[in-house]
């Protein structure tokens, strides 16, 4: 052999271990590893208080950051608006119906049940829950978790641990719940698995009290009452039963704070309790800011829209307070993954469990159908792999994030799950078609708040609700001319077609999701 063939040959052996290598590189860029979830749920977060959904407000920059670089669901909904009950549909991907969990006063969640939790475990990863659980029986499912006992307190909480020991933290509850959600992230999972973490906060749930470095905050602000404020109902005899008026239900020590010793309502015990888990510090800043507000209040001897107006601005500014807590430890999670290169890997998902009324038809709380509750926020930041940007304006329900998360972690969805996997359209690869409409059910009456048992559909333009148990009344609504939900349109001969579509769709959605409480179309023409 001359050299000149020695040369060649050793020059061809050079190329094929080139090629080799960039190969095997090729091939090791295309393994990628199975992606993280972050799933960020707050209590009774309404969009209208989220910068990214509506700047009439406030501002929520950390949350604006998971739209901002990812999606943002204009058309998210719950299928039944009640805290229990929604996170056993979440947890599930199956309605209350199938779950079994109807309601927060008479259920307990059957732990042994098909979760998405227990599936992502068997799939290979860890799993974690911190914060607010909510359905009574203790979570299943989970390499760790740490859960409030029912609906938490925000300050210096009680905490249920694995061991069954109750435990007492100090500090603000949200800024607790992410402490220890970093804490596991960083410390207690094996960094050689994927791992899925719930982080359920109690924010912003009712009576919404703020961190004492927020409390000053928006005291500033005034805000416009909503045009429906003092609405009547007529045509609406469900809605005029309610027992969640701003101006008649909201109590006036429990949720609006004016404590004073010759002063009582039903819930002060209960606020009482609250305020007395607060040190010395924290119930010194407490006084220091109510006490001026409770003396001026007093003195001045409101009556009628005044006090109405009233009323809503504490609840509108102490609402706010509480948010702003909540968008803050948002970003101190969004900065650990980015800090730790996480975020490349990693879902993040943040919602509520439902809407929440902040004056509109006069209301704060949630449960019926109307649009503020059923409503819920749903933004996700995308990690790579996942191409959607931008708005996804295709009618989602919070049974389809179990499925979703199933779908992006590998693991085959079983065939009783209810729910429908985004993952198309967070993939660019679907419209913004997934569904023609949507099934709600709400269950809890008689309970606080007094809300009638109801059942309904809601298509892209029409919802048709049905008010049962005692009481037989239906409602029919066209969403694009009457956006604010004032008009009955149940029982006018133009809309008789409508109805008669709405109903046959109602009763194919009750059967496909075998809820064994539907309305009998041979009843209803008697």
């Amino acid at each position: 052999m001359n050299n000149l063939q020695s040369g060649l040959i050793l020059s061809l052996t050079g190329l094929t271990a080139v090629a080799s290598l960039a190969a095997c590189a090729s091939q090791k860029k295309e393994e990628k590893k199975p992606y993280n979830i972050v799933y960020i749920m707050t209590d009774d977060h309404t969009a209208q208080m989220m910068s990214c959904y509506d700047k009439r407000y406030m501002e929520t920059p950390n949350l604006d950051r998971i739209a901002d670089e990812g999606v943002r669901f204009t058309n998210s909904f719950v299928a039944n608006s009640l805290s229990g009950p929604s996170r056993a549909c979440m947890i599930t991907g199956k309605h209350s119906c199938a779950n079994k969990f109807y309601d927060n006063s008479t259920c307990v969640f059957d732990s042994s049940q098909q979760t998405f939790p227990k599936l992502l475990q068997k799939a290979g990863y860890q799993t974690a829950l911190v914060g607010k659980w909510h359905l009574e029986s203790l979570p299943t499912g989970f390499d760790y978790w740490e859960i409030v006992p029912g609906q938490g307190d925000y300050y210096n909480p009680d905490f249920i641990t694995q061991d069954n020991d109750t435990i007492r933290k100090h500090g603000y509850l949200t800024n607790i719940i992410t402490d220890d959600a970093i804490d596991w992230m960083e410390n207690k999972r094996d960094k050689e698995k994927p791992f899925c973490i719930l982080i359920h906060h109690k924010a912003i749930h009712r009576n919404w009290l703020s961190d004492t470095c927020n409390l000053r905050l928006y005291e500033d602000k005034t805000f416009p009452l909503p045009d429906n404020f003092f609405d009547d109902y007529e045509g609406r005899p469900a809605a005029a039963a309610q027992e969640m008026s701003i101006v008649k239900d909201m109590d006036m020590i429990y949720d609006l704070k004016m404590l004073r010793p010759d002063k009582d309502s039903r819930l002060r015990s209960l606020y009482e309790s609250y305020i007395g888990r607060m040190d010395k510090e924290q119930r010194a800043a407490w006084d220091r800011f109510y006490g001026p507000i409770i003396e001026e209040f007093y003195r001045s001897n409101m009556q009628g829209r005044e006090l109405a107006d009233w009323k809503f601005q504490r609840y509108m500014r102490d609402y706010m307070k509480t948010v702003k807590s909540l968008d803050d430890n948002v970003g101190r999670v969004l900065d650990y993954l980015r800090d730790n290169d996480m975020l490349d890997n990693t879902l993040v998902v943040y919602t509520s469990d439902q809407g929440f009324y902040m004056g509109e038809h006069g209301w704060f709380d949630k449960r019926f159908m109307y649009e503020e509750s059923m409503r819920t926020p749903l933004i996700m930041r995308l990690p790579e792999g996942l191409d959607r940007r931008g708005d996804i304006d295709a009618m989602v329900q919070n049974i389809d994030y179990a499925p979703t998360f199933l779908e992006l972690a590998g693991v085959e969805v079983p065939s009783d799950i209810q729910g429908l996997s985004l993952l198309p359209l967070l993939k660019g690869e679907q419209t913004d078609t997934l569904r023609k409409s949507l099934y709600y059910h709400f269950y809890e009456y008689p309970a606080e708040h007094m809300v009638k048992r109801h059942y309904g559909v809601r298509t892209d333009r029409y919802k048709l609700i049905h008010f049962y148990n005692d009481i037989d009344h239906w409602e029919l609504y066209d969403l694009q001319a009457d956006p604010t939900e004032m008009r009955n349109l149940y029982g006018l001969k133009e809309y008789a077609s409508v109805t008669d579509s709405l109903k046959t769709e109602l009763l194919r959605l009750q059967e496909q999701y075998g809820d064994p409480v539907r309305f009998s179309p041979d009843r209803d023409k008697e």
